[in-house]
């Protein structure tokens, strides 16, 4: 009776009765068990850390009889270490696993192959959860899902923190094997995925360049994809045939980009921005696409992250480029509140050839207080626009096509706004368009992450002045804590070794906590880690007499998780026991989400402040997202204030962003070591704003525009015995 009903469970024919169930408490018995397998049999995994395990599961099973492996308790079950999972065969199910606390040993945790030529065909992956297994090697690129093989499912899984370069999940198809697959990802919960700084941080990808024009006709639909923010792309659809239908993107940077093949479908998807910036929707390129009954809202990306995107192609477009849009539908669809519907984007002397033999019509475009969406870069004649409507814009792309009067938005049942006005039914997503649910997504066993690991109650714990005092404090603490600095002098004789989100901050009056260094960085930020300062005074007076000091550095090695450092209403003074003495010097592969500096005061330094020149080779890699910097002072600074530095062509990523306000710089940048001879050098950054800030006695400010099409704005400043501003592009070179 158990035996009959473990097979119904599994969707077994309750006639194979010679089917059998074996439980492996090992490696040994796994691969016993499996050179047995017949049609119908279940392998079970015993409950239990699987340490250093590649798992290769082949077989042939039937389609009512298929072969499985399954953990004994769905969720406990975990391979850690060195371990993966290779399929290949027919009719094969695994599920109720968990890959965790380790990284693949090989490019891929899991592949619907075992070698080349050796795929898995109408086989089954569900309920299995790959949370954070990353290479510790930031740009060692790896797969966590590669499909293969022809008939495949992936569905209600659980993907989660993926942080090294590599596309989370990808569909291949190099090898006959491999094409019009008609494979099935649906139901699954694409969980955060951080900024990767870098290309290569898509979360789907389906085909590559050079398989772009063979179809691979994959559905892919009822997926969650919550804060997957890894780079410009978060679905990246390389082959034809494809249809994404009634997926959800919650808060995620980037776009649903056809980005090559012909003749796929975008439709009954729901994007909500939420107002966080660089959200997206969808970007078209290629011919032969619908895209119709998409709901986007509170989008703010621009440029290739808007939240409608049509591009300009390249004439005669090698297979690698931008083929022209061409005999595109793109229909009934509602773009509410969002920053920018680009048209003819990307419009440069190579992508010239504008979008041609399209229709966008009976679409909904509605921002408040009348701000249009629209931007056009070049001819727009081959786009025809009929029967839309948009809520009274102050401008729109064309004279015709437009319902442009006012009307009222209501939010229905299903969670989304519609026109309460009558003579809207066609225009716009339909009303019983149904929005999923996070909960039926992934498995039901596994918590989802639901907010930034940074939203944890905050721990708060006191320290007195005392030998070791700060250094204890540090070590001990809890994620999120709050260190609270009784007045006087620390003096600290190791280094502060920071792996979690820890605050430190003046526990009485601002600068009353002062802290004096006697090792070459005060503090390290290792995986993990990210730091918050406020209201203290640091002096490095005692910092060693060697050159290269810094008061805070990165860990030497590769980092994957990216860490965040707030300055508020703090004074950092005499950084110049040797030269090249910096506030804040990373190391390659390591990246920051957020660095920021509000009401502090930085005075006598022999190097930079703030160092972020360590990836130079010219990939379009940086080392942080975005710096913000207002009301601050630096005075007598020999280097920079900022050396950033993005190199290259590529165009998947969406910083640098730099701010600066309301600041005074004063007698900066003339060391002889500051090779950049400005008081400001940015490489590269793709968004600049320098405003009502007051120079003094300093070197210029140097701006190199080089890849996308950065803005920048450099205005309102105050330049005393200080050359105005220089700003270059490439082209100036």
């Amino acid at each position: 009776m158990v035996l009959i009903a473990a097979l119904w469970v599994l969707g077994v024919s309750a006639s194979n009765i010679d089917a059998r169930v074996t439980l492996v408490a090992n490696q040994e018995e796994y691969r016993e068990a499996l050179e047995g397998s017949m049609p119908g049999d279940t392998i079970v995994l015993a409950d239990g850390v699987w340490q250093d395990f590649e798992i290769r599961f082949s077989g042939r099973g039937t389609e009512s009889a298929p072969i499985t492996l399954k953990a004994q308790t769905k969720g406990k079950v975990v391979l850690a270490g060195q371990s993966n999972l290779r399929l290949c065969g027919e009719y094969l199910v695994v599920s109720g696993l968990v890959f965790r606390d380790g990284y693949s040993p090989t490019n891929t945790v899991l592949s619907y192959r075992c070698t080349k030529g050796k795929p898995a065909n109408y086989s089954r992956v569900t309920e299995v959860v790959i949370d954070h297994f990353t290479n510790p090697e930031r740009h060692e690129t790896d797969f966590w899902v590669l499909m293969f093989g022809r008939h495949n499912r992936f569905d209600h899984n659980h993907l989660v923190g993926k942080g090294n370069a590599g596309v989370t999940m990808a569909v291949r198809l190099d090898g006959e094997e491999n094409q019009q697959n008609h494979h099935r990802i649906d139901h699954n919960y694409f969980g955060p995925r951080p900024i990767l700084g870098s290309n290569g941080g898509e979360t789907l990808r389906i085909g590559t360049s050079h398989h772009s024009l063979t179809d691979s006709n994959t559905l892919v639909e009822r997926n969650f994809f919550y804060r997957c923010n890894g780079e410009v792309e978060i679905v990246s659809s390389k082959s034809g045939g494809n249809v994404f239908r009634s997926n959800v993107f919650f808060e995620s940077r980037g776009t649903l980009t056809l980005r090559h093949g012909n003749n796929n479908t975008i439709e009954a998807n729901v994007f909500l921005g939420n107002g966080v910036q660089n959200t997206g929707g969808i970007r078209v390129i290629n011919k032969g696409h619908v895209v119709r009954n998409n709901y986007l809202e509170g989008l703010k990306g621009y440029r290739f992250g808007g939240g409608f995107v049509v591009m300009n192609g390249v004439p005669d477009s090698p297979i690698n480029r931008y083929h022209q849009v061409e005999n595109v539908r793109i229909e009934n669809n509602s773009i509410i509140d969002s920053a920018r519907i680009e048209l003819a984007a990307g419009s440069d002397t190579e992508r010239s050839a504008p979008p041609i033999s399209t229709d966008f019509q009976n679409n909904l475009v509605s921002n408040e207080g009348g701000y249009s969406p629209f931007r056009v870069y070049d001819d727009i004649g081959g786009i025809e626009f009929k029967n839309n409507a948009s809520n009274a814009l102050d401008q729109l792309p064309v004279a015709q096509g437009f319902n442009n009067e006012p009307f009222e938005l209501k939010r229905a049942a299903n969670g989304l706004l519609y026109p309460t006005k009558e003579g809207y039914d066609n225009v716009g997503v339909p009303a019983d368009l149904q929005v999923l649910d996070i909960e039926e997504t992934g498995v039901d066993w596994y918590p989802k992450v639901k907010a930034n690991s940074n939203d944890a109650a905050t721990r708060y714990i006191t320290v007195e002045p005392g030998v070791d005092a700060l250094f204890k404090a540090i070590l001990g603490a809890k994620p999120n804590a709050e260190i609270r600095l009784e007045p006087g002098e620390y003096r600290i004789e190791k280094l502060l070794v920071v792996d979690k989100p820890v605050t430190l901050k003046a526990a009485k009056d601002p600068l009353s906590a002062k802290l004096l260094f006697e090792r070459s960085a005060l503090f390290e930020l290792v995986e993990g880690g990210s730091l918050h300062l406020e209201g203290l005074y640091i002096s490095g007076a005692a910092a060693p007499d060697v050159a290269g000091n810094t008061v805070i550095r990165t860990s030497r090695y590769s980092m994957v998780k990216n860490y965040e450092i707030d300055i508020r209403n703090c004074a950092i003074e005499n950084l110049d026991t040797n030269h090249s003495f910096s506030f804040l010097k990373v190391s390659k592969n390591t990246f920051a989400t957020n660095l920021s500096i509000d009401h502090s005061t930085f005075a006598n330094i022999s190097g930079h402040v703030i160092d972020l020149n360590k990836e130079m080779d010219d990939l379009g890699r940086y080392n942080a997202e975005s710096i913000s910097i207002s009301n601050a002072s630096f005075q007598n600074i020999d280097g920079a204030v900022l050396d950033i530095y993005r190199g290259g062509t590529d165009e998947s990523t969406f910083g640098p962003k730099v701010k600066l306000r309301k600041s005074r710089i004063s007698n900066v940048g003339h060391g002889k070591r500051n090779k950049s001879a400005a008081s400001i050098r940015l490489h590269g950054a793709q968004l600049v704003e320098i405003l009502e800030n007051r120079f003094e006695d300093s070197k210029p400010i140097y701006v190199l525009e080089t890849v996308g099409e950065p803005v920048t704005r450099i205005q309102e400043n105050n330049y005393i015995n200080t050359p105005n501003e220089v700003t270059r592009t490439m082209s100036d070179l």
